[in-house]
C-alpha cells in the first residue's frame, strides 16, 4: 500500500506509515494554544488532562504556547515557548502573535502527524497555514465563545468581525470539536464548519461528590446549617455574568427570601463584585479537595454565564448533588434537564432567575430531590471516556487523509 500523501518536512514516521492498524501509540500531536497553564481556568485544565491522558496511553505530544515565569500551575508535557503580549484591559491573559522560526524548527524535529489548534488567535492561524503547507491534518477545539466577550467591554459592534475571523480559521481545519451538542449546533448555525465533532468534558468524582459537604466549614463563615446558600463558582470576570448574578440576588433580597451568597473564586472583577454584593461571603480561590468541599457545601449553584461552550462548574455542582440555576445557553443547556436537575432561564431575565432561586431556597425537599437527580445525571461523564473519544477522532481524521481525503478548500463552500 502506498504511504499517505503528506508533504512532510521530514521522512515519514512509523505512525504515518502504519495507519490501517493505527492506535494511540502512533499519534504525534502538536498542540497550539494561547494559554496552557499561566492562568487557571476550565479550558486549560481540560487541555492538561488531555495531554496527561495521551502521554499515559503512549502518544507523543508537543505543546506550543506562551510561557511565563510564574505560571498558575505546572503544565503537563513538553512546552515550547512562543512569543506573546498582554491582552489590553485583561493583562492576565496573553496573545501569541505567531509561530517563530525556533518553533517551526522544533516542529520539524518532532514530526507531528496531526495539528490541534485550541485557541483562535494568530498562533492558531499560523499553525493552520503551516499544516496545510505540509499537508498534515489539522483539527481545532472550541473552548469558549470568544465572540461574546466584546459585549462586556463596550465593543459589541465588533462581534460580527470576530465571528468572521473564527469562521475563516475553522473552515480551514479538517474538523472542529465542540464540548457539547448544543455548542456544535451553534457552530453549524454560525457556518463555522459542517465537520463538527464532540470532545466533551469529564468530572473527577474523587474531588466532586456529596461526601465532601462540610457543615463545620460553613459555620466558620457564620452560616447556619439550615440556611440556604447560593453559590457562584469560577473566575471573577465580567463575561461570567456577574451583573446578572448580582441583580438577581438584589431582587431576591427585596422579596425577603432567606439566603446566603458564597462566591468561590477570584479574578480581576473581585472588587467590583464585592461592592455589588457587600453581604456575600467571598471564600476566595479554591482547588483540589478544598474546591470539592466548597462546592459540596453550597445548596445550589447560580450560573448566569452565556460565554461557556461547556459548563464545567455546572457539571461539578451536579456531581456533588446541587440543583443548578443557569442561563439557557450553550454552557449549561446540554447538562441541565429543565425541572429535573435544575432550572434553565432566558439569559438576562432577572425576575425569572430570582423566581428559580426563591423556589429552591424555600423548598428544601425539592432542592434535595433536584440535586439527587443531577448527581445521577453526572455519572455518565468520565475524563478517560471523553478523552479516548477524542483519540479515536484524531485517528479517524488521519486515516481519512491517508485514504485520499483532501483538506478543506482554502475558501470553504459552506454558505
Amino acid at each position: 500500500m502506498s504511504p499517505p500523501r503528506y508533504k512532510h518536512p521530514l521522512p515519514l514516521t512509523v505512525s504515518t506509515l502504519s495507519i490501517p492498524g493505527m492506535d494511540v501509540t502512533q499519534l504525534r500531536i502538536a498542540l497550539f494554544t494561547g494559554n496552557y497553564n499561566y492562568v487557571r481556568d476550565g479550558a486549560n485544565q481540560a487541555l492538561n488532562r488531555l495531554v496527561a491522558y495521551l502521554l499515559a496511553q503512549g502518544a507523543a505530544v508537543r505543546i506550543y504556547a506562551p510561557t511565563v515565569a510564574n505560571p498558575a500551575f505546572e503544565g503537563v508535557g513538553d512546552i515550547v515557548h512562543v512569543p506573546s503580549f498582554p491582552v489590553p484591559r485583561r493583562k492576565e491573559y496573553r496573545l501569541p502573535y505567531g509561530l517563530p522560526t525556533s518553533a517551526r524548527q522544533d516542529l520539524k524535529q518532532f514530526a507531528p502527524n496531526i495539528f490541534h489548534i485550541a485557541s483562535p488567535e494568530m498562533l492558531g492561524v499560523r499553525a493552520v497555514t503551516l499544516a496545510r503547507k505540509w499537508d498534515i491534518p489539522v483539527v481545532a477545539s472550541v473552548h469558549t465563545r470568544f465572540e461574546t466577550y466584546l459585549r462586556y467591554y463596550g465593543l459589541a459592534f465588533a462581534e460580527p468581525l470576530i465571528e468572521a475571523w473564527l469562521r475563516r480559521l475553522y473552515r480551514r481545519c479538517d474538523e472542529i470539536f465542540a464540548p457539547s451538542e448544543s455548542m456544535a449546533q451553534l457552530l453549524r448555525e454560525q457556518r463555522m464548519s459542517y465537520n463538527v465533532g464532540i470532545w466533551s468534558r469529564g468530572i473527577d468524582t474523587t474531588i466532586f461528590n456529596p461526601d465532601r459537604r462540610d457543615l463545620a466549614w460553613r459555620r466558620e463563615f457564620g452560616i447556619a446549617d439550615d440556611e440556604p446558600v447560593i453559590g457562584f463558582v469560577g473566575r471573577l470576570v465580567m463575561e461570567k455574568g456577574l451583573d446578572v448574578f448580582s441583580d438577581a440576588i438584589d431582587q431576591l433580597k427585596r422579596r425577603g427570601v432567606r439566603h446566603k451568597v458564597m462566591i468561590i473564586g477570584d479574578g480581576p472583577a473581585r472588587d467590583w463584585f464585592g461592592r455589588r454584593l457587600p453581604d456575600a461571603i467571598f471564600a476566595g480561590f479554591q482547588e483540589g479537595a478544598d474546591l470539592g468541599r466548597a462546592v459540596a457545601s453550597l445548596d445550589m449553584l447560580f450560573n448566569p454565564s452565556i460565554t461557556e461552550t461547556f459548563g464545567n462548574v455546572t457539571l461539578e455542582a451536579m456531581a456533588v448533588g446541587l440543583p443548578v440555576i443557569a442561563a439557557r445557553a450553550t454552557g449549561s443547556s446540554c447538562l441541565v434537564d429543565e425541572g429535573e436537575t435544575g432550572r434553565l432561564v432566558t439569559p438576562g431575565a432577572i425576575g425569572a432567575f430570582a423566581d428559580a432561586l426563591g423556589e429552591y431556597c424555600t423548598d428544601p425537599a425539592h432542592r434535595n430531590a433536584t440535586g439527587a437527580a443531577g448527581r445521577k445525571a453526572s455519572e455518565q461523564y468520565g475524563w478517560d471516556r471523553v478523552n479516548q473519544a477524542l483519540v479515536e477522532q484524531y485517528i479517524r481524521v488521519i486515516r481519512h487523509r491517508a485514504n485520499g481525503g483532501g483538506p478543506p478548500p482554502t475558501q470553504s463552500p459552506v454558505p
